[in-house]
């Protein structure tokens, strides 16, 4: 009754607190927002065909991120136990490892911190030892060289890496003890599909 507009997200009835559908929900209303504000301003009418086609096309994006769910367990046997959590992530990953992080508290009540991947220098690196799990938000992007750059750091101080990559990337298993290849999309729509994965691996985790 107050604001002067508002978006309806449509996602159904909240079952939890821990709410998956409300967060990735509120990705796409913001990213609709985001391109209607963009058309007003002159972007071409291509570009936010192509955005708008790949957002179409999030259901079997994130049906083939489900997919990884067998592996997401196994990382969560390994970690079950662990008492911190960091998740890293440059730019628009950062709010992925944000939420990541939160899933990872409100269910299963162990500490975690999301970061922006460019400045763990700034604290969370004192942190880093064999007992930290550490996520990295790591998809096929401009930013992909220097998030590769966070990790080595994370590895000399025997971090370990958990890294959310996507098709195409190189094999990571060289520098992290797991990977997840989630399917490979545009930057801007990425974030909803890297979601899944965090979401899925606070669940294990909590349930064991």
């Amino acid at each position: 009754r107050e604001d002067d507009g508002g978006v309806y997200l449509h996602a159904g009835p909240e079952i939890g607190v821990a709410s998956t559908k409300a967060f990735t929900a509120q990705l796409v209303a913001l990213m609709l927002f985001a391109l209607y504000v963009g058309r007003s301003r002159g972007l071409p009418q291509a570009d936010g065909e192509e955005l708008v086609r790949q957002i179409a096309g999030l259901p079997d994006l994130i049906g083939r991120a489900i997919e990884c769910e067998p592996a997401v367990e196994v990382i969560a046997q390994a970690y079950a136990a662990s008492e911190h959590a960091l998740y890293l992530g440059r730019g628009v990953h950062f709010p992925v490892a944000l939420e990541g992080a939160l899933k990872l508290k409100e269910i299963s009540y162990i500490h975690a911190e999301g970061y922006p991947a460019a400045e763990m220098k700034h604290g969370p690196i004192a942190l880093i030892d064999e007992n930290m799990p550490v996520v990295f938000v790591a998809p096929s992007d401009r930013g992909y060289p220097k998030v590769m750059s966070n990790m080595a750091e994370v590895k000399a101080r025997g971090g370990r890496i958990i890294a959310l990559t996507s098709e195409g990337n190189g094999d990571l298993r060289a520098i992290a003890e797991h990977q997840l290849r989630l399917p490979a999309c545009t930057p801007l729509v990425m974030p909803v599909v890297a979601s899944i994965p965090l979401q899925l691996l606070a669940y294990h985790i909590a349930v064991l």
